[in-house]
């Protein structure tokens, strides 16, 4: 099968951790008799240096011809000073619209070697497998007007969305929970916003479409709670862009690393944007000590949900699985007793495990 792919390494750590996550595809393509074609292209930081603007246009139209895009990091000390518009931020907001990827998926799956590292107790976290499906493309952020008086004294923003952007984001939720545990949390503010009494009445309606599911309502106060007071009773939770910002974000400290967990930008055709949650790290570009097995895990998601090739992205959940099993870590994770190696030595010993026989074997690290 030949796919085409685009990789954007974008700022800091974002080139050490693509050429791990492309070492391991090129694994998987021998393995599988599959054919990647990769194209590179600047994003963020490295573009607003390059070209005067964090999203140049050959980039968007390399993206477009694309079967998936895969996303180092942006952002940076460097640019911080930037008016908003050369940002580096702006350009991974920008390749999202652009590209109309509407649906934000965040698993969230502790490891064990990891749960120790966690701030919350290990016998609250155990077992904790979520995913949160985020609405990308509407809301708070992308409302008009949004702006502050002349006299700077008063300021607007607008929440808007429609009925057909609620739709497609609850179906993808539920499709997904088909896949899960048939279990979803739909997330409002139903008691407050009319934004969320809509959002209420479209998952009622949607429902009746999968009878299979089981369905809760939580306002968004609650879902924070019992995010932290009782992860493991979560499968799938959908809510709008806003509070999926903040409650992904959230959840993303049930693990005990931010360095393991990936993150897709999809849309109906199958077409995705894969990154690591971590950001760009520039305090350690360069160094050899990045951690790549986020966007390794981001490669694995892109296997699965655009490409369904849903062995070959087992293969790799397993061989990451096995690896801090025997020990190997990085310095930003606490495995005890382990042993600590640079990008490079674990990219290898991942790529030992995609190419031997036993990482067939099913570890259900499941991210689905």
């Amino acid at each position: 099968m030949d796919k085409q792919i685009v990789l954007l390494p974008g700022d800091g750590i974002g080139s050490e951790v693509i050429h791990s996550a492309r070492q391991v595809l090129d694994a998987v393509t021998e393995r599988f008799n599959h054919t990647f074609t990769y194209h590179t292209h600047d994003i963020g930081g490295s573009a607003i240096d390059k070209h005067g603007t964090p999203l140049p246009q050959d980039t968007v139209s390399a993206c477009e011809q694309a079967d998936a895009i895969l996303l180092g990091a942006v952002g940076g000390p460097k640019w911080d000073q930037n008016p908003s518009h050369l940002r580096p931020e702006k350009g991974l907001l920008g390749i999202r619209k652009a590209l109309g990827l509407f649906a934000n998926l965040r698993p969230i799956k502790g490891f064990p070697q990891l749960l120790h590292a966690s701030p919350l107790k290990h016998e609250v976290v155990e077992g904790s497998d979520l995913l949160i499906i985020r609405e990308l493309t509407g809301g708070l952020y992308f409302g008009t007007p949004s702006e502050r008086s002349h006299d700077g004294k008063s300021v607007v923003d607008t929440l808007a969305y429609d009925r057909s952007e609620m739709e497609r984001i609850i179906d993808n939720a539920f499709k997904s929970a088909r896949l899960r545990r048939k279990h979803v949390t739909s997330v409002d503010k139903a008691n407050v916003l009319e934004s969320s009494k809509l959002w209420r009445e479209v998952v009622e309606e949607k429902k009746a479409e999968y009878p299979d599911v089981t369905v809760e309502h939580l306002l968004v106060d609650a879902a924070a709670m019992k995010l932290i007071t009782a992860p493991t009773q979560f499968d799938v939770m959908v809510t709008e862009n806003m509070f999926g910002d903040i409650l992904s974000d959230e959840a993303s400290v049930l693990t005990g690393s931010l360095g393991m967990l990936p993150s897709a930008s999809i849309r109906d055709d199958g077409v995705g944007l894969y990154e690591p949650v971590h950001g760009s790290a520039p305090d350690i570009a360069g160094q050899g000590i990045a951690n790549p097995l986020a966007m390794i895990l981001s490669t694995a998601m892109m296997l699965r949900h655009s490409f369904h090739m849903k062995e070959e992205a087992q293969v790799i959940e397993d061989a990451v699985q096995q690896v801090l099993e025997d020990g190997y870590h990085t310095k930003d994770l606490d495995v005890k007793g382990g042993q600590l190696v640079g990008t490079v030595e674990i990219t290898k010993q991942v790529i030992e495990h995609v190419t031997s026989q036993d990482a067939t074997k099913s570890i259900q690290t499941c991210y689905a």
